[in-house]
């Protein structure tokens, strides 16, 4: 019996290490959340009804130390498609418009175009929010590295072709809206044009059946288009993908899906099967019915006889929205951000750490949990790491592949993470120590950047994360040595422009590390 034991633990162990032949490349499917909490989800902690999520936890390995580099939505979306992190790019805080131009930098090597060179077909369906460059005249302006004033939402020709989208940046096929779907245009896009015009000028609700809740921002509407009904679009066109590339996929043709959707992000509106069935809140309903489009999703998968090759990951792009109504949810004992401090926007954990759950049967280990550090942006390392695809030497900086976690390795992998928030505020982790360049929360969680409570804090906030999960405890001034170090760090990997070995690469436009703190204590880090 203990014979029989060893050889089945060895044999799973040379099927996980052996290199991949062509015909055995798994399909990749990443579904990314958007503000979805780490403690939303009920194998997380939470209290809402999650049981497709929970079941591919069961079937697959969950990470609890994952993160986002960014706490909102665009710059994470950079990091992950390019494995680069966010603040490298053009936009140093906040986040893109629906009618903002393209973000990823002409000629950047992307997740798509790189699985797509080695034989991949490649789809994104969902939000982008990464910009793409709307046809307009020359006279009518439109701010590029932020959200649009209401004045601009109409300087866009809306039936010329679309250039600079998905599409350009390795994407063989796109279906889904340009941005938040709180933004213009309220329509779909499918590659490179939109599917029906927005000749209207709508908003929706905030939250279903709160109409003193506020509304989204108005603007050019397509006539057939219902926030509503988003949700299930993109789960039927994602399942509607799967069905249609699996034959290929059997026969040596494998498929890359990225499925970013549009919730539980606002306007929070779960559609009517799912309007009370939490019994909490609209949000913890949409929550159910992102979970339950996750499930057609893997039940496609399953269906189209594709899922024991396909290398499943489910994670979110930042933290819960204070949209969600943490008050009303708190009634019920659920709390988005779980043990965490913060929320979407901050530095603190809250915003930045999220679910990330990666199911690949008979490679990954069922049911098992790993504590290692990893972080989106490291999806393309590990990709390119499980197929032996080389990653060219001016792409994915800041990417580590963290295979070695998926074979059970408690070793290696990320040994230092950096994290930015809304406003630009920076953080750096290494091992159980979090520095946090800035005296607030950096988004907008108490203490708020300017506040009166900010003004009288030390510019620089130190956790142990291991003693001090919550960041209750600011202990900077007992440890001035992990101070210097991880300055020392954050410096080194911001001036290399990469994080990765390799040649320096040249960052975009000034990055500077202190811009969250008062004025007096940008340029020493600490109180003149």
């Amino acid at each position: 019996m203990i014979r029989f034991a060893f050889l089945l633990t060895l044999a799973v162990w040379l099927t996980a290490n052996s290199p991949l032949h062509a015909a055995d490349q798994p399909n990749i499917v990443v579904i990314l959340c958007d503000d979805l909490g780490y403690g939303d989800v009920q194998c997380y902690g939470g209290k809402i009804p999650t049981p497709h999520i929970d079941a591919l936890a069961t079937s697959g390995l969950r990470f609890t130390d994952a993160h986002t580099s960014s706490s909102v939505c665009s710059p994470t979306r950079y990091g992950l498609i390019t494995g680069r992190y966010n603040w490298r790019s053009p936009l140093k805080r906040g986040v893109l418009g629906g009618l903002s131009p393209r973000l990823i930098e002409p000629g950047r090597a992307t997740i798509a175009s790189l699985l797509k060179e080695h034989g991949y077909h490649t789809a994104c369906i969902g939000k982008w929010h990464l910009g793409m460059d709307w046809s307009r005249p020359a006279d009518k302006p439109v701010s590029e590295l932020n959200i649009e004033p209401r004045g601009q939402v109409f300087n866009v020709d809306y039936g010329a072709p679309i250039k600079n989208g998905p599409n350009s940046v390795g994407f063989d096929y796109y279906y889904g809206i340009s941005a938040s779907l709180d933004m213009v245009p309220y329509t779909f896009i499918e590659n490179d044009h939109v599917v029906e015009l927005p000749t209207l000028d709508s908003s929706f609700l905030m939250m279903h059946g709160r109409e003193n809740g506020g509304t989204t921002r108005k603007g050019p509407t397509a006539p057939g288009f219902d926030a509503e009904d988003v949700l299930p679009r993109l789960a039927e066109k994602s399942c509607e993908y799967i069905t249609q590339h699996a034959p290929q996929a059997k026969q040596g043709k494998p498929f890359f899906l990225y499925v970013p959707f549009a919730s539980p992000h606002t306007p929070i509106l779960p559609t009517k099967p799912w309007q009370g069935k939490s019994g909490m809140n609209p949000y913890a309903d949409f929550v159910m019915q992102t979970d339950d489009a996750v499930g057609q999703i893997l039940d496609a998968l399953a269906q189209s006889g594709v899922a024991d090759n396909t290398l499943v990951i489910f994670t979110s792009d930042n933290g819960c929205s204070p949209q969600a109504k943490f008050d009303e949810l708190a009634r019920y004992d659920h709390h988005p951000s779980g043990p965490l401090r913060g929320h979407k926007a901050d530095i603190f954990e809250g915003g930045l750490r999220v679910p990330f759950i990666v199911r690949w049967p008979g490679r990954v280990a069922a049911g098992k949990e790993s504590a290692q550090v990893v972080c989106l942006i490291d999806i393309l390392a590990t990709a390119a790491d499980i197929l032996d695809i080389p990653v060219p030497e001016n792409a994915a900086e800041d990417s580590i592949s963290f295979r070695g976690a998926l074979q059970g390795d408690a070793e290696g992998g990320r040994q230092q993470l950096v994290s930015h928030s809304i406003n630009g505020s920076f953080a750096i982790r290494r091992g159980p120590w979090k520095l946090a360049l800035c005296p607030d929360s950096g988004g907008w969680s108490a203490p708020r950047p300017g506040s009166k409570e900010a003004e009288s804090l030390p510019p620089l906030q130190l956790f142990n994360l291991n003693d001090d999960l919550g960041e209750t405890k600011n202990v900077a001034a007992e440890h001035p040595e992990v101070v210097a170090e991880l300055t020392q760090i954050l410096e080194t990997l911001v001036a290399n422009g990469r994080s990765t070995p390799g040649p320096k690469q040249a960052n975009t436009g000034e990055v500077n590390i202190r811009a969250g703190l008062p004025k007096q204590d940008r340029q020493k880090g600490k109180k003149s």
